[in-house]
């Protein structure tokens, strides 16, 4: 980066931070600080439960994937449409009807106290635990960038963030999201220009199209039912379908976007903004990563993309090792492109013959390039168990650093900042929320109609999950990809606490004592299925799984221990 770069990136995130403080400077009503204002329109509403959910790792990461695994993942969003219908014609009505602050005051109103504290407590960790994911995404872009340690840039990250989210509450969490996600989107648009024009020449998109899907990088829909593959049709449309029925309808981070606003029609109109435009997004990211791994079969590629990790070790007692793959690395490169080369000739003469001979090549040519990438991940963990060996997420910024303009190197660095300020305020400010009127005013009922009192605690409770986040990301090892790790966390909380939910709405003769020890037996269960899935094969299942799972079993055990406890009662009033 030179000068011009950081003039762009610098004047973006202060000028955005600022806007956000200083136009909700006197955010002093709790109504207002939590819920934002009641004159929001549906496109900021919109923009803002989209920007919520797209963070730094859906910028950096997805395309990291789209690279590592192809697009496939775009079916775990098959789901979500259907998803948003129905939380606009069950969930948000309610919570409009009822004046909520949060979710889980239903669940105090429709059953009792514990049950409304199991649901902010599953709320809180979960998302407490993802926040700290979420944070860590831009430090990775300044740590490379800067070159500086990553400890220093989460904390600084973190530290941003927290004072404009404590200073301006919910209502600066939607006013800087819809200039962050102009920002991102002009920036995604940018590179994917950019990208197309660096391929080579003659080759241009539909070349790099049947490149990628020759090496099994287009395969967007899996029909497979083998139940350990994460992404196929079918976890995508039921596990899916659960995932984002939660993470929309009870997740705070989501249900605070949009239960303030003007009217129940703005929410609507912003949750179908979403339903429409989710599933267009997701897969132009990925295809992004599809057409990057396209890119780096004709320009040189590292053995191993976290260049930062990878010269901290190049450079010790393991350095003839680490020189020898990266020379082994480049050779298979350049053999690699001839193959690549030779199959696009036979393609391209109808040479039906050559052809198939010519793809095997290709195809053997990247197993042995996969083989040397995982000899450079063992020789990583050899010299240093605590390395992080997982390096998908860093081909997007590499590419920014090598390949753009200045200026676009800023705007795209800012791009990725914008998107993680955008929705790590988003988790902050809901999990501050949930944190004052769940936990707060429950335990301090004389505190509730002391309105600058509460308004206080909410601003040092966001602050204090902001920390929170920062200590999980300092201290916590990620080996999935980053927007898989999200997801994960996320499935194994969402589909008990959508159970509950659903309890709520539709089995109106279940009471809180049987859905509350469901749900902690089908939290339990979940936690059993996570932790034991690499002891026994079997439990080694799709994670999307447990969204449905955990559902099924919280709303099963619920009407089973209904009856049971409606059984008990009557035995022990006949017997009296």
């Amino acid at each position: 980066m030179n000068e011009f770069d950081w003039i762009v990136l610098l004047v973006t995130m202060i000028g955005i931070a600022a806007y956000g403080a200083w136009h909700t400077r006197h955010t002093d009503h709790l109504d207002t600080y939590l819920k934002g204002s009641q004159t929001t329109r549906w496109g900021t509403i919109g923009i803002s439960v989209m920007a919520t959910q797209a963070s730094a790792i859906t910028f950096l990461s997805i395309p990291g994937q789209g690279f590592e695994s192809g697009i496939g993942f775009v079916q775990n969003y098959f789901g979500l449409p259907l998803a948003l219908i129905i939380v606009c014609a069950v969930f948000l009505p309610i919570y409009r009807k009822l004046g909520v602050y949060t979710a889980y005051e239903f669940l105090g109103q429709r059953f009792d106290a514990k049950t409304r504290l199991l649901g902010a407590g599953l709320f809180l960790l979960q998302r407490g635990l993802a926040a700290g994911v979420t944070i860590y995404a831009p430090a990775i872009i300044l740590a490379t960038v800067l070159g500086w340690r990553l400890d220093l840039t989460i904390i600084a990250t973190g530290l941003l963030v927290i004072i404009y989210t404590v200073t301006g509450g919910s209502e600066a969490v939607s006013l800087t999201q819809k200039w962050q996600m102009g920002i991102i989107f002009g920036g995604m648009v940018t590179a994917f220009f950019i990208l197309v024009a660096r391929l080579p020449d003659g080759l241009g998109f539909g070349g790099a199209a049947h490149i990628a899907g020759a090496m099994g990088k287009l395969q967007a829909v899996d029909f497979s039912l083998n139940p350990d593959k994460r992404y196929t049709l079918w976890t995508g449309l039921f596990g899916g379908l659960f995932l984002s029925l939660s993470y929309f309808g009870t997740d705070q981070s989501q249900v605070q976007r949009y239960i303030g606003g003007a009217a129940l029609r703005e929410g609507r109109l912003g949750l179908m903004f979403n339903a429409l435009l989710k599933i267009p997004m997701q897969f132009s990211i990925l295809l992004l990563g599809a057409l990057l791994f396209v890119f780096y079969q004709f320009q040189p590629a590292p053995v191993f993309y976290n260049r930062v990790e990878w010269q901290q070790h190049a450079t010790g007692s393991n350095a003839v090792i680490f020189r020898a793959l990266e020379e082994k690395n480049a050779t298979l490169h350049a053999a690699k492109q001839e193959k690549i080369r030779a199959w696009l000739a036979a393609r391209d003469h109808g040479d039906n013959v050559a052809e198939p001979a010519a793809r095997t090549a290709m195809l053997e040519a990247q197993a042995a390039a996969d083989a040397v990438h995982n000899e450079a991940k063992a020789a990583l963990t050899a010299a240093d168990p605590l390395a992080k060996t997982k390096d998908s997420d860093y081909v997007f910024i590499g590419f920014i650093l090598d390949q753009l303009p200045h200026g676009v190197i800023g705007l795209l660095i800012a791009v990725m900042i914008a998107a993680a300020l955008g929705s790590k305020s988003g988790e902050l400010n809901a999990l501050g929320t949930t944190t004052t009127i769940d936990l707060w005013r429950h335990f301090r009922p004389l505190a509730a109609h002391d309105e600058a009192r509460n308004v206080r605690a909410a601003k040092w409770f966001t602050a204090f999950w902001g920390f929170v986040a920062i200590a999980f990301a300092l201290f916590a090892g990620f080996a999935e990809n980053l927007i898989e790790a999200i997801n994960i966390i996320g499935s194994i909380f969402y589909g008990v606490v959508l159970g509950i939910f659903l309890v709520a709405f539709f089995l109106k003769r279940v009471g809180g004592t049987a859905v509350f020890w469901a749900a902690v037996c089908a939290q339990t269960l979940i936690f059993a299925l996570y932790l034991l899935r690499h002891r026994f094969p079997a439990l080694d299942i799709s994670y999307l799984w447990y969204n449905l799972i955990g559902c099924a079993a919280c709303v099963g055990l619920s009407v089973l221990l209904e009856v049971l406890l409606g059984n008990f009662a009557a035995k022990k009033a006949n017997d009296s």
